[in-house]
Formats: C-alpha cells, sequence, structure tokens
C-alpha cells in the first residue's frame, strides 16, 4: 500500500482530554450507549482489550477496540467499536485503525480477527475487506440481558 496512514496508538492511560473525545465519538457510534469514564479506564488497564486511537491536533478523532480471548479452538480476536469523527471521515483513519489490528493480530498468532457490521454499511463492508476481511456465511445472534433492577 503506497497511501502514508495516519499513526495509530494504544491507549495507556485516559486522560480527561481523551476521556470528552471518546465520549464525543460514542455518540456518533450508537445513539444509545452511554458514555462511562470508569468503563473506558477498564478497558485500558483490562488484560484482554485495548483501545487504539487516532489523533489530529492532539485531540482523538478516530478510535476502535481490539478484544482477544483463548478458546479451546485456539486464541480468538474481535473489533469493536470502530467509528471516526464525522468530521474526518475519508482521511484513511479507519483504515489505519483496522490494519493496524490485523498486524496485531498476526504478529500474536491469533486464529481469527472477527468483526460484524450492519448489511447496509456497505462501504464500511467495502473498507473491511479491503484490508482483508472476508464476509462468511452466518447468522449473527444477540441475547440483550434485561436491565437489573436495583
Amino acid at each position: 500500500m503506497s497511501e502514508l496512514l495516519p499513526n495509530v496508538e494504544v491507549l495507556s492511560s485516559v486522560t480527561d482530554a481523551d476521556a470528552s473525545d471518546v465520549a464525543h465519538l460514542l455518540g456518533q457510534l450508537s445513539k444509545t450507549a452511554t458514555f462511562d469514564q470508569d468503563r473506558l479506564s477498564a478497558i485500558v488497564a483490562h488484560d484482554a482489550t485495548e483501545l487504539l486511537v487516532v489523533r489530529v491536533g492532539g485531540r482523538v478523532v478516530g478510535a476502535a477496540t481490539f478484544v482477544t480471548f483463548p478458546l479451546p479452538s485456539g486464541v480468538r480476536g474481535h473489533v469493536e467499536d470502530v467509528v471516526v469523527d464525522e468530521t474526518m471521515r475519508g482521511n484513511g483513519i479507519a483504515r489505519a485503525l483496522l490494519v493496524r489490528m490485523t498486524e496485531m493480530a498476526t504478529d500474536r498468532g491469533l486464529r481469527t480477527l472477527d468483526l460484524t457490521s450492519r448489511p447496509s454499511r456497505e462501504s464500511a463492508l467495502r473498507l473491511y475487506e479491503s484490508v482483508g476481511f472476508v464476509r462468511r456465511e452466518t447468522n449473527a445472534l444477540r441475547f440483550t440481558p434485561p436491565p437489573v433492577a436495583r
């Protein structure tokens, strides 16, 4: 690939500015997700999760979560919550995040690295395929536990 990709870093700690930037991105990723700075810090501190970010002018303008977990069938990985600020889209930020995660998966000997995306997100699907992800014939199922009464 001849294009120069933005620099991707793995957060090792969360500043207040980082938390503010990620909260802003989360609002663009999901209308129903709620931001929690303690959860963000837990992601950064957890052995199985890494928050990758791209900065422009010191501000976090793109982020993705890289999750790894051992299973009897091998160590697997999953990509979650890929988001780029709407004002920065089209600048290779998502590509840089995805390329870095595929490199991490390869370097760590993961058996697979999976991600899911809605079929309606055709441009995102083309991007995922362009960095090596392959569509699978599968049904994604989800269970959402009911809220716990407090």
